[in-house]
């Protein structure tokens, strides 16, 4: 049987964004609301990760940074890696140098293991070429925690996107879309049986304010597994390896004498 990463590399090849996409992108933010959505998805990303001032934390697919933005302003050290130079561009005029930039693929990130606390995902396993080889990578370079947000392709707000990608050419016709479902085994596939947590969440927010914070603490709609919007922490756990050690010591090359025993005759 032909596995799933085997298929999507048949099939699919991950897309960049080029300049056109990244103009739009940044419109898009401008907009009050939308922007809303993407700070509600930064809080939930933090609240889940548990994640604490002077902490470390890569944004793979960081886009024009505004998630880099919202880590940085919650005092975490805050570095993005990007594959399309034109959402870098913007992120840098953005944010000067508060946050490292890094031009690279999420499949071979350019950093050492453990290099950082957390990783995440945010809208990035939609666009890549591999994405069981991206949550690999995402793991060897956190030591604690990855953050994953997907778009859920069995929501309604996916049959919308595609019925408006018929007619009008956006970034969403080079998408692949996932459910809770895919990205549990593609996680339990990597590492295991490791810890996961996962919500639901609208495009929009239901609510603002106290409203809002009354609903989050009700857990209304979180487990709801058709919901627009699928966000996931894993905790890793190390893993341990045996491997066979080097002899350091060689013996020394044998005399072919037993000790103990003389080879002259014996005295009596």
């Amino acid at each position: 049987m032909i596995k799933l990463s085997i298929l999507y590399r048949l099939f699919f090849m991950g897309y960049v964004f080029d300049f056109n996409d990244a103009s739009i992108c940044e419109k898009w933010f401008l907009n009050s609301q939308n922007r809303a959505i993407a700070d509600s998805r930064y809080h939930m990303m933090l609240n889940m990760l548990k994640a604490h001032q002077g902490q470390s934390i890569l944004d793979i697919g960081c886009g024009l940074g505004t998630g880099l933005a919202f880590c940085y302003e919650n005092g975490l050290q805050a570095t993005g890696l990007d594959p399309s130079p034109y959402m870098l561009d913007i992120a840098e005029k953005n944010l000067g140098h508060w946050v490292e930039l890094h031009r690279g693929k999420a499949e071979d990130l350019p950093f050492d293991d453990n290099s950082f606390n957390y990783a995440s995902l945010i809208t990035c396993l939609e666009f890549v070429d591999d994405p069981r080889k991206a949550l690999e990578e995402a793991c060897r370079v956190a030591k604690d925690k990855i953050f994953i947000g997907i778009f859920n392709r069995y929501a309604l707000t996916r049959v919308k996107i595609g019925i408006k990608g018929l007619f009008t050419d956006t970034v969403y016709n080079h998408a692949r879309f996932f459910s809770i479902w895919d990205l549990k085994k593609m996680i339990f596939d990597l590492l295991g049986d490791v810890p996961i947590q996962w919500q639901s969440i609208p495009m929009r927010p239901l609510a603002t304010g106290k409203i809002r914070k009354i609903l989050a603490k009700l857990n209304v709609a979180k487990k709801f597994p058709f919901g627009a919007y699928i966000v996931m922490t894993v905790t890793l756990l190390p893993r341990f390896r045996t491997r066979p050690l080097e002899l350091k010591i060689c013996p020394k090359p044998s005399t072919g004498v037993v000790p103990g025993l003389t080879s002259g005759k014996s005295s009596t």
